[in-house]
């Protein structure tokens, strides 16, 4: 595992990790909360609200996607200083990362539109939004696994280098370990699928619960938000998992 997953940021004191007392177990729990919130108003509010919706939405997602790597780090044996940022500097560092990302996200759709996959170019746009909720296509959930990658290198990147996130730094360390996250990306695609196939049959129970059971509309509707935050937790856990393990071989095979 390298340095910068071992060793805090050299030039911050450590403090309480930054949450919220009842999700304490659940640190994602409440950016996803706010991510599927800001989605329904992005997709059924009109145009007015749908950028503003949608960027703070894909913050949400990336501030979900820290609590969850800073445990998953933990997991494979580092250490990482997320825990250790305060919530308006983690809001700067998803802002830093979201616009770069965004960029990638751009150009791949330009791309793929240029080479004449009109109908699936857009989906290319929902590469950070897959990492924790259902992508449209199989091809778009290989994406997002590889979005994901991207986004852990330029964390790692960024720890490593006094908190600077550097795209093309970040690029070149995803190179320098391009064998083993290639594999750990096909392998998340994969699961992703997978889990989308599971998650469309829960989706069709659920769908049967509510126009057959006799419960109150609350109860069904805290039954459908628990599906949803319970999926989009599983999957950004196996997100990272997967792809800490393929960069902590890549570090072991050094």
């Amino acid at each position: 595992m390298s340095i910068a997953l071992r060793q805090q940021l050299s030039y911050r004191k450590t403090r309480p990790e930054t949450s919220f007392g009842p999700f304490r177990p659940f640190p994602a729990l409440p950016w996803l909360i706010m991510a599927a919130a800001l989605r329904i108003v992005a997709y059924g509010k009109g145009a007015g609200l749908a950028l503003p919706a949608i960027v703070l939405a894909d913050v949400s997602v990336l501030l979900a996607f820290f609590a969850t790597a800073r445990r998953s780090i933990q997991a494979a044996g580092g250490r990482s200083s997320l825990g250790d940022l305060s919530l308006a500097e983690q809001i700067r560092l998803s802002l830093s990362i979201l616009w770069r990302i965004t960029l990638v996200m751009a150009a791949a759709t330009s791309a793929a539109a240029a080479l004449g996959f009109t109908t699936f170019a857009p989906n290319l746009m929902a590469g950070l939004d897959g990492m924790a909720f259902d992508q449209f296509t199989d091809a778009g959930r290989y994406w997002s696994a590889a979005i994901a990658a991207l986004v852990l290198m330029i964390i790692v990147h960024a720890e490593g280098n006094a908190g600077r996130v550097e795209l093309f730094a970040a690029v070149r360390a995803l190179a320098q370990h391009a064998f083993w996250l290639a594999i750990a990306v096909l392998a998340l695609g994969t699961v992703n699928i997978a889990l989308s196939l599971g998650q469309g049959l829960v989706r069709n129970a659920i769908w049967q619960f509510w126009q057959t059971s006799p419960v109150s509309e609350p109860v069904k509707s805290v039954v459908y938000f628990t599906f949803i935050f319970s999926f989009a937790m599983l999957r950004l856990w196996i997100t990272l998992s997967i792809l800490t393990f393929g960069l902590k071989q890549s570090y072991a095979g050094r």
